[in-house]
């Protein structure tokens, strides 16, 4: 039986080798960065062409490498800043045994978030991997000065029996210039990070420190304070 009488030639292009993801043909598109872009912004332009477009089910999008890792970053950020939260609060806890001490420490991490945010957002910088590491950085530097401030209070009222006012003011006195010296440390360090030539990978972590430090030591010195009196 001759070939033409079940088959049809037709001359065609077709791709020399077709990749595959699973069981599943794939076609990988790559885009490059825009000129003062982020990568959060290309990864929504691409996401918003993707729905006007209006695939079939049949087709599904995907991230592959650094735009792969970033979403996979976003996804874990709470995850991550919440279990540091919790971990310090348990360690706290027990050092302290109390239940209310811990809350007075952690009260000066909202300031120190806000600082690094808003150094980020006047450096024109994005929240990426490398600045989670530095709020998480801010998590175990900045509760140090309340570390310092209560240890000293809870010490006066237990031994001299000092009301919690008078025990916080004479913490503030005599703690003040240690936590000076130790906060301007932890700053300075974080100045080469954040001004270095050839750190642009590392300036998200240099500005979140010194932008967080600089907030949260004009705010805990007031508000720490504040707290334990009316504990």
């Amino acid at each position: 039986m001759p070939l033409a009488a079940f088959t049809r030639v037709e001359e065609m292009s077709a791709p020399i080798t077709v990749n595959h993801q699973g069981q599943f043909p794939v076609v990988t598109l790559s885009f490059n960065l825009a000129p003062n872009a982020s990568l959060g912004d290309a990864v929504q332009a691409v996401n918003k062409v993707k729905d006007e477009i209006g695939l079939p089910p049949s087709i599904q999008a995907s991230y592959q490498g650094t735009a792969q890792a970033f979403q996979a970053s976003l996804a874990n950020e709470p995850v991550l800043i919440l279990a540091a939260i919790v971990t310090v609060y348990i360690v706290l806890g027990v050092l302290y045994e109390s239940y209310i001490h811990p809350i007075t420490i952690l009260s000066s991490l909202p300031s120190a978030g806000v600082g690094a945010l808003l150094a980020l957002l006047l450096c024109r910088n994005d929240f990426n991997a490398i600045a989670l590491i530095g709020i998480i950085l801010l998590i175990g530097i900045v509760k140090k000065n309340a570390t310092m401030m209560i240890d000293f209070a809870l010490d006066a009222e237990r031994k001299e029996g000092m009301t919690p006012v008078n025990a916080i003011y004479q913490a503030c006195l005599l703690r003040f210039r240690p936590i000076m010296m130790t906060t301007l440390a932890a700053l300075l360090g974080g100045v080469p990070l954040a001004l270095g030539t050839g750190s642009e990978l590392r300036r998200p972590l240099g500005i979140a420190i010194v932008g967080g430090l600089l907030v949260s030591q004009l705010l805990t010195l007031y508000t720490t304070p504040g707290h334990l009196s009316l504990v």
